[in-house]
């Protein structure tokens, strides 16, 4: 098969390597499309620390069931499906028995731990995978299964009340997903970012406002969350948010964090927290609700030939909402 590997020095390179064989319950998938995440710019400029190298990376994957190992009960040949970040868990440690699997310490990532979707094929575990409707649409489903995911639990853990007011520090793939679930579940979103392609697509999807990244917003915020992997906006956004506010941060990579005062950014109990991961059960509520709520990205397609412009033109911020690498686009 062909794909495009890393060693996390900044290059993907084109390399032929050996098609996967599945064992146990792996399924093995012929890529039809993956979406260019974040993570990936991470693990692909060595930002996170290289566990497997060289390196697939992708994490964002739809693509049809090409072969079945001897333990897989539930999936079919011909079958679509999407493989996400979380790749495996222990499913013995104390977060794992309480329902926190993004938590595990031994948990594996696609395109990190293991070779993920930029490339013809890639495998997953049958527990792992998400089954996908025959009729969907992998460019629009692919960036839903990180970028989508992971702004649903940072949506979740932002604790906005109903009708509240929510801030987006960086409006990337994940952000504009974001919005659309806050704005449908009757939120009014402002958006503080970077970028005028980005801001654009802010004013398309009709946020409330639209600013620059350190910018107040025009009302003090309910919540706020900080998709930039930028840790100078950690303290701006605290400082935007009403008395109980919270305020998530949620990358996997930031820069450092400056100092902070209790009395301008913590007293008044406000919240600052985290993401980490996902479980599966995100994905599968999250993915119910995005095709019931009809929520898809502003999605670039890609030749899978072409996966070193689109890391280009994320890292350069060339690109609005979601980049996604398809078959003959």
């Amino acid at each position: 098969m062909q794909a495009w590997t890393t060693r996390g020095d900044g290059e993907l390179v084109d390399r032929r390597l050996t098609d996967p064989e599945p064992v146990g319950d792996d399924l093995v998938v012929e890529v039809l499309a993956c979406g260019v995440c974040r993570t990936d710019l991470h693990v692909i400029d060595g930002e996170l620390e290289p566990h497997r190298s060289p390196v697939v990376p992708g994490h964002q994957v739809v693509g049809r069931v090409a072969a079945t190992g001897p333990a897989v009960r539930r999936t079919a040949v011909g079958d679509l499906v999407g493989i996400a970040w979380l790749r495996s868990t222990c499913g013995a440690c104390r977060w794992c028995r309480s329902g926190r699997e993004n938590l595990c310490p031994d948990a594996r990532f696609t395109g990190w731990d293991a070779d993920g979707g930029y490339a013809d094929l890639a495998t997953v575990s049958e527990a792992f995978a998400y089954a996908l409707p025959p009729d969907a649409d992998p460019v629009a489903v692919a960036p839903l299964l990180c970028a989508g995911i992971i702004g649903y639990r940072a949506l979740r853990r932002a604790n906005l009340p109903p009708g509240g007011r929510l801030g987006l520090y960086g409006f990337g793939s994940s952000a504009h997903l974001t919005a659309r679930l806050a704005m449908a579940a009757g939120a009014t979103v402002d958006a503080m970012t970077r970028g005028e392609a980005n801001r654009r697509l802010a004013r398309e999807l009709g946020l409330a406002s639209v600013g620059d990244e350190r910018a107040a917003p025009p009302e003090p915020l309910d919540a706020a969350i900080v998709f930039a992997p930028a840790g100078d906006l950690v303290p701006i956004a605290l400082e935007a948010t009403v008395r109980g506010g919270t305020v998530v941060l949620a990358g996997i990579h930031m820069t450092d964090v400056p100092a902070m005062t209790y009395a301008d950014h913590l007293f008044l109990e406000r919240d600052l927290r985290t993401v980490t991961a996902n479980t599966r059960a995100d994905g599968d509520e999250f993915l119910r609700l995005a095709l019931r709520l009809g929520i898809a990205p502003s999605a670039t397609p890609y030749a899978f030939e072409r996966a070193p412009q689109a890391v280009d033109d994320l890292r350069a911020g060339r690109a609005s909402g979601s980049l996604v690498l398809v078959r003959d686009a």
